[in-house]
């Protein structure tokens, strides 16, 4: 049977809980990875998922920000999370799902998103970020073992077809040269498969994120590919599909992201 991950960073689990519903109703996946779920561990709304049959849970959580979730339908036999910069400010959690008597090792990341200015000489949250990455091409070698996924806001938009216009957001974080290529190099350093780019070629435009200034995303469609799914080689060779669901950018109150599902056979 094929396995089914779908990564989502929600902007708050509890405020947008009805969406989370209503996704799971909808497209049943075997795995949903939450990113900036905004709340601890023990306010986690853990029974909306018991109830949509979501009984495995591995929850890195804080109060009001950040927060990393993994959610599961299948048995999580192992959980982990990883600090970074020093700082416990919940950026990422691990599971292994048994798969059908195969260890899948599931990494869950929510990347700083770097604030305004890309210049680490004047901005701590840029100079936050790009030590992060700078810490995820350092762990590679335990990251990247057999069978082995890394899904998760990034926060970086690597390629010029992940953004609405190359040219004019050069200097704007998220697609600055120094992100772009600090991501490419653990991307390769780990030879990481970008699982979404299997299915669409990296020069055809894919975004998952539209910013809530827009007046109208869906007319102008000015997006970001901040969303990320990348698979060892082995896993990457049973990839069967992947989606974007755009049309959730248009739910009552949605979040800026929207969801990715990723099925593997």
């Amino acid at each position: 049977m094929p396995l089914t991950i779908a990564t989502w960073n929600i902007n708050s689990v509890r405020l947008r809980i009805d969406l989370v519903r209503r996704f799971l109703q909808e497209r049943r996946p075997d795995v949903i990875c939450l990113q900036e779920t905004k709340c601890v561990d023990g306010s986690f709304p853990l029974a909306a998922f018991n109830e949509a049959g979501y009984r495995h849970a591995a929850i890195h959580g804080q109060k009001g920000y950040h927060g990393v979730a993994i959610l599961s339908r299948l048995p999580l036999v192992e959980t982990d999370r990883r600090l970074f910069c020093g700082r416990d400010d919940a950026r990422h959690v691990s599971a292994v799902v048994d798969y059908s008597g195969r260890a899948i090792t599931i990494h869950n990341f929510y990347v700083p998103a770097g604030g305004d200015e890309p210049d680490p000489e004047i901005n701590w949250k840029f100079a936050h970020k790009l030590s992060f990455v700078d810490e995820m091409l350092a762990l590679n070698p335990e990251l990247a073992r057999e069978r082995a996924i890394i899904v998760g806001d990034l926060n970086i938009a690597p390629l010029e077809a992940d953004v609405w216009s190359h040219k004019q957001l050069l200097r704007v974080v998220s697609h600055t040269p120094v992100e772009t290529e600090g991501l490419i190099r653990v991307q390769q350093d780990g030879k990481w498969v970008d699982v979404m780019r299997q299915f669409v070629p990296p020069d055809e435009k894919l975004f998952t994120w539209w910013s809530y200034r827009s007046p109208d995303w869906t007319k102008n469609d000015r997006g970001r590919r901040l969303d990320h799914v990348w698979a060892t080689a082995d896993l990457a060779l049973d990839a069967v599909g992947m989606e974007v669901l755009k049309e959730a950018r248009s739910w009552e109150r949605p979040s800026d992201h929207v969801p990715v599902l990723a099925t593997f056979e």
